[in-house]
């Protein structure tokens, strides 16, 4: 190792006796305990009355935990464990409520494998979770694509089937496909949830769908308070995520305009909840949970475990234990189904069933 830049001439003075100062002192650190008998005092400093020299953090305890089975992007080409047909999304859905997730998320996907609005495929995933676990939150993802599914979807809310729903604020191309929410279709579509008693979800890819947000739900009075954003960004055409440092940056930007809203709309209980997305992944819901925010994690928004490795989610029980032990580790509590309904002021359990 190259010490050339070392001036140990004037290091080896301080060993003669006497040293540059005259003084005869072995080579030691300067340890003057001023603060005795204490020598750190982890909590308190002898020279304050109730100064709290390390309070705690402002992270709360408790923590929502969204379990996201399965989405309208991925198919068995990208993790051949990806559930698709009704049967694998509903027996996964009740695996994850049997292992004490509070919430279950679903889309349904027709036989090719494709993304609808179909009201009896929807009642045949979670009419039985309803009959087994009533007091589960229930989220469904209700995007008309198709002619005929603006219909449908005010069938599937009129039904009860779902307890809150994403209003997606997007301009996009998530992949090499172009989604577009047009205003007045988030409007309109926020407008309905709320008169049927269904808590909206402002889902949000990048910055831009922040701020359509705000201008069309927001700041025209339409969105109902207590304000509930789901971040989602590093899918390809989102918010990139390529390192921990841009994971690191690209959320904390988020998550400070989010919070500028609120301050301005004067909301103290906007709840964020951010995604196990992309190739971020596991870290990036870990960080949210260092943040002290709420986290959704699930096969709809990932295909890999982790983002350094290729290793791919075996089934959604996978990651709910996954997250499970990562909550326990980080002292963040999963809150009860029916204290996040209190909290963000939505109806009580229900729905009608009609499966057998």
């Amino acid at each position: 190792m190259s010490n050339g830049k070392v001036n140990w001439d004037w290091v080896n003075e301080w060993k003669k006796d006497p040293n540059p100062l005259g003084g005869h002192e072995e080579f030691q650190a300067i340890w003057i305990p001023y603060g005795l008998p204490e020598i750190v005092d982890p909590v308190n400093t002898k020279y304050g009355i109730g100064v709290d020299v390390q309070p705690q953090w402002k992270i709360p305890k408790k923590v929502f935990v969204s379990q996201t089975i399965v989405g309208a992007f991925y198919s068995k080409k990208g993790n051949p464990n990806h559930p698709i047909s009704p049967d694998e999304i509903r027996d996964q859905a009740l695996a994850c409520c049997e292992a004490g997730a509070p919430n279950v998320h679903i889309h349904v996907r027709d036989k090719d494998g494709y993304n609808v609005l179909d009201p009896e495929l929807f009642h045949h995933v979670i009419d039985p979770v309803r009959k087994k676990y009533p007091e589960r939150i229930i989220c469904g993802c209700m995007v008309p694509f198709q002619k005929g599914e603006w219909a449908k979807m005010i069938e599937c809310l009129q039904d009860g089937l779902f307890d809150q729903t994403p209003i997606n604020t997007v301009a996009a191309y998530c992949g090499d496909t172009l989604f577009v929410k047009p205003p007045h279709v988030m409007i309109e579509k926020t407008r309905i949830c709320q008169e049927l008693g269904v808590k909206p979800q402002i889902a949000v890819y990048s910055d831009g769908d922040i701020d359509n947000a705000d201008r069309y739900l927001i700041k025209t009075g339409l969105l109902e308070k207590p304000y509930y954003w789901i971040i989602l960004p590093t899918l390809p055409g989102g918010s990139p995520m390529q390192n921990p440092k841009a994971m690191v940056e690209v959320l904390m930007h988020y998550v400070n305009r989010i919070n500028e809203i609120s301050a301005i709309q004067g909301d103290d209980n906007t709840q964020i909840v951010v995604c196990a997305s992309g190739r971020a992944s596991s870290y990036l819901t870990t960080f949210a949970l260092l943040l002290g925010l709420h986290i959704r994690v699930g096969m709809e928004d990932s295909v890999w475990r982790w983002p350094h490795q290729d290793v791919k989610i075996k089934n959604n029980l996978e990651t709910w234990l996954q997250t499970k032990q990562i909550c326990e580790l980080l002292g963040r509590e999963i809150i009860d189904p029916n204290e996040f309904r209190q909290m963000m002021k939505m109806r009580k359990p229900g729905g009608k069933l009609k499966s057998k």
